[in-house]
């Protein structure tokens, strides 16, 4: 169990934050990142995507490679949630482009 644990730990912390859940309610939200977090993965909250949920402004970014370890984890603990997502934030300048343009 010890060697899952330190597996997961160093494949959760890569960076690669991917992934995107969306919740019902913020404290679930809260709830899903302590979770995630005693159990050795990354996990950040982030304000909720209104294209991808418009239910919650809270959402939870994590690597998506690892949400077969994350969504057990989360059922043990009762943590509800809408969906799971494959998601990438904007990289472009389309805030700066929309300020300009108006």
């Amino acid at each position: 169990m010890g060697g899952n644990r330190s597996h997961s730990s160093s494949s959760g912390s890569s960076g690669n934050m991917d992934g995107l859940i969306s919740f019902f309610a913020s404290h679930h939200a809260i709830r899903a990142e302590a979770v995630l977090k005693r159990n050795g993965l990354a996990a950040q909250l982030i304000p909720g995507p209104k294209d991808l949920s418009p239910n919650c402004g809270v959402a939870l970014r994590f690597d998506y490679a690892m949400r077969e370890n994350v969504l057990p984890l989360l059922a043990a603990k009762n943590v509800r949630f809408e969906g799971v997502h494959f998601y990438r934030p904007r990289t472009d300048d389309w805030n700066r482009f929309q300020a300009e343009c108006r």
